[in-house]
């Protein structure tokens, strides 16, 4: 079975073939996503690789957690699933207008 990663602390200028390479050296990889910002395009410095199978996720996760990745410091863990969150109210709470 499959084993989603989460990786942080990467450098910005990080590509998916990038992280894609260097997660191959712990085994099979099927997929690398570098997160990217949808205003700026810009990566948000962290992103997910699916391992094929947990043998080479636990491998990848020894290899490289802590260890430096392009000048900065990976974080590897096996990734959480997303979790409920309170629906947003946008914008910022004023008092209702008065009425004179």
């Amino acid at each position: 079975m499959a084993t989603k990663l989460y990786v942080g602390g990467l450098p910005y200028s990080t590509t998916d073939s990038e992280l894609k390479g260097h997660f191959e050296q712990a085994g099979e990889v099927t997929s690398a996503t570098i997160i990217m910002d949808k205003m700026s395009g810009r990566s948000k410095g962290f992103g997910f690789v699916e391992m094929t199978n947990d043998a080479d996720a636990d491998k990848a996760i020894s290899m490289f957690n802590g260890n430096d990745f392009g000048g900065r410091k990976l974080t590897v863990n096996v990734a959480r699933p997303l979790e409920d969150r309170p629906a947003r109210t946008g914008g910022f709470n004023r008092a209702p207008r008065r009425e004179y």
